[in-house]
């Protein structure tokens, strides 16, 4: 007697308070559609009660798939960040369903919407990319998909998390105002690939991908499938260049300003001080912290 080879899988782990309700209003509809476009994949559908429990959810989940097998989580940046987390090196597609405010890891992706994320599994888009290993003592160890922020850029993010009503890109721009007006530069102690470095400046964003802050580009030429990270680094200027410079960072204009610095780099180690992490919107902890470009790391469905 043949075996009846079993269908392939799709785990759905969703936060059904992403994008203030938003994902579990969507939900649904979004199973309807994934069970009617893939008609020989099994969904299962699990919503989380928590950040741990989303957590473990996923990374049980992506731990016993098989090749063909997929990881889907709906919901925001922090979702995004659960999932190519628990699908790192492991046989598990991860396919990111942008449903929260930011969606800056999908978006680098050329996964715009939950439509976008369809299609791309309807069609099968699988990509692989690198992702950023960052390592330090509050985390010990955590993978990246967008940005690493530690200054002007961490303590906007922080601050726009902290917030109770949040309107994507409008309430990182609001906040950005807000923190501008009692911000001043930061010393910084680099080593980038073996060169140390110390320096005064506004910030030091390492990019896998370029966009963070709800649609802000602050890594415009970042390809995360190149195994190499992009910096981005911001001298020491006065609060009026940096206001000025605010608008163009939807663009990636603000790069060519002579306060702005890129270098492209394996490895990155960072310390100064005041300085704390923040990576894909979520709070990593402080300094010294390590930043490793991990080549291949992650296969995702892309746009």
């Amino acid at each position: 007697m043949h075996e009846v080879a079993k269908p392939r899988l799709l785990t759905l782990v969703v936060n059904p308070r992403s994008g203030g309700g938003r994902a579990g209003k969507m939900l649904p509809d979004v199973v309807e559609k994934l069970r009617r476009t893939l008609p020989t994949t099994e969904v299962l559908v699990i919503e989380s009660t928590s950040w741990e429990d989303a957590r473990t959810r996923i990374r049980t989940a992506a731990v016993a798939a098989r090749p063909e097998d997929t990881v889907a989580v709906m919901g925001g940046d922090g979702m995004a960040h659960l999932g190519l987390n628990g699908c790192a090196h492991t046989d598990a597609t991860l396919a990111v369903l942008p449903a929260g405010t930011g969606n800056d890891f999908a978006r680098a992706l050329g996964v715009a919407s939950v439509d976008d994320a369809l299609t791309a599994l309807a069609e099968g888009r699988r990509r692989r990319v690198d992702l950023t290993r960052l390592t330090n003592d509050t985390v010990g160890e955590r993978y990246v998909g967008a940005i690493v922020s530690t200054g002007y850029d961490a303590r906007v993010n922080r601050a726009t998390n902290d917030i109770r009503l949040r309107f994507g890109a409008l309430s990182y721009g609001y906040i950005a105002l807000r923190e501008l007006a009692s911000f001043a530069p930061l010393t910084y102690r680099l080593v980038i690939d073996g060169e140390p470095r110390q320096m005064r400046g506004m910030l030091v964003a390492v990019c896998n991908t370029g966009i963070f802050g709800g649609g802000m580009r602050i890594g415009p030429d970042a390809d995360p499938s190149d195994g190499l990270l992009d910096l981005t680094i911001v001298g020491p200027v006065g609060r009026g260049v940096l206001l000025r410079l605010l608008p163009s960072l939807y663009s990636g204009k603000f790069v060519s300003h002579p306060a702005v610095e890129r270098i492209r780099a394996r490895r990155v180690e960072i310390d100064g001080t005041d300085l704390f992490c923040m990576g894909d919107g979520e709070e990593l902890g402080g300094v010294p912290a390590v930043a490793e470009c991990d080549p291949g790391a992650l296969q995702v469905f892309a746009g």
